[in-house]
C-alpha cells in the first residue's frame, strides 16, 4: 500500500499509533511532532519519518498544508522493501534541499488538482520516497559527506553577494546540516563561512574600487555591506587601509 494525500493538521495535539509507515512533508506552514519520545518540526526544510508501530504525537502550528504518504510493506518488491527498511529504521527529521522542495511543490500542486486519482497519488508518493532515500543513503549523500562543491558555493555567493547570506542558507545549497557544513567548510577552506563571506565581499569591493568610478555607497551596497561606513570599517580592519586610500593608490 502506498497512498499520498494532502491534509491540514489542526492545532490540538493528537496521539496515536498505526502499523504502517508514514512520511510527513510540508507544502506550507509547519507542525510539531514527537515520535517515540524524539521531538522535531516539520516545515519546508524538514520532513518527518514515522516508522510503523511508533508512538507519535503531533499538532499543526497555525495555517498549514501537509503532504502525508502512508505505506506498508505488504506486497512490496525486495528492492522497495530495502528502501523502506533504510528510511524507516528509526524516527528521522531529515533536512530537505532546494531541489527536493521544488519537487515537493510540484507534487503538492498535482495532488491539489488530481488528488482523487489513486495512480497519480501512488506515483508521486513513490517519487518523493525515492528522492528522499537517495539524499539520505545514495551516492550524492556520500559525496556530500566526503567533499564540498566549493565552485557551486562560490557561484551562489557571487550571485547573491549584494544581500545578507546566512550559514544555514549555504548549508542548504551544500545539502548539509548547518553544524556539519560549518565544520566541513572550515576543514576544506581554512576559514569559517562568515570569514569566507567577508573576504569575498572585501575582494569584490577592492576590485570595484580599482576598476570602476562608482561612489562608495554604491560599491558598499553591491558588495553586501549595510552602509558605506561598514565597508570603510571592514577594509581598515582587515586590509589596513580605507576605500578612499585604496582608490587613490591607482
Amino acid at each position: 500500500m502506498l497512498n499520498a494525500r494532502l491534509l491540514r493538521l489542526d492545532d490540538q495535539a493528537h496521539e496515536h499509533t498505526h502499523d504502517h509507515h508514514q512520511l510527513i512533508l510540508s507544502i506550507n506552514g509547519r507542525a510539531e511532532f514527537e515520535v517515540n519520545g524524539r521531538g522535531g518540526e516539520v516545515c519546508r526544510m524538514r520532513a518527518c519519518l514515522v516508522p510503523g508501530d511508533a508512538d507519535h504525537q503531533f499538532a499543526g502550528v497555525g495555517d498549514n498544508r501537509m503532504l502525508i504518504i502512508d505505506l506498508d510493506e505488504q506486497g512490496t518488491s525486495s528492492d522497495d522493501l530495502a528502501l523502506l527498511t533504510h528510511l524507516f529504521e528509526t524516527p528521522r527529521y531529515p533536512q530537505l534541499d532546494a531541489d527536493f522542495q521544488h519537487l515537493l511543490s510540484y507534487a503538492g500542486a498535482e495532488l491539489e488538482r488530481y488528488g482523487s486519482d489513486p495512480l497519480l497519488a501512488r506515483a508521486l508518493g513513490g517519487v518523493l520516497l525515492r528522492a528522499l532515500h537517495l539524499r539520505l543513503f545514495g551516492e550524492q549523500a556520500q559525496r556530500a559527506q566526503g567533499a564540498l562543491n566549493i565552485e557551486r558555493l562560490d557561484r551562489y555567493i557571487t550571485e547573491h553577494l549584494a544581500r545578507r547570506i546566512s550559514v544555514a542558507e549555504l548549508a542548504q545549497v551544500a545539502c548539509l546540516s548547518p553544524s556539519h557544513f560549518h565544520a566541513q567548510f572550515k576543514d576544506s577552506v581554512g576559514l569559517t563561512p562568515h570569514q569566507y563571506l567577508l573576504k569575498t565581499r572585501l575582494d569584490r569591493a577592492a576590485r570595484m574600487l580599482r576598476e570602476s568610478p562608482l561612489p562608495l555607497i554604491r560599491i558598499a551596497e553591491e558588495c553586501g555591506f549595510s552602509s558605506q561606513s561598514a565597508l570603510t570599517t571592514a577594509m581598515r580592519r582587515y586590509l589596513g587601509l580605507t576605500p578612499k586610500r585604496l582608490r587613490c593608490q591607482l
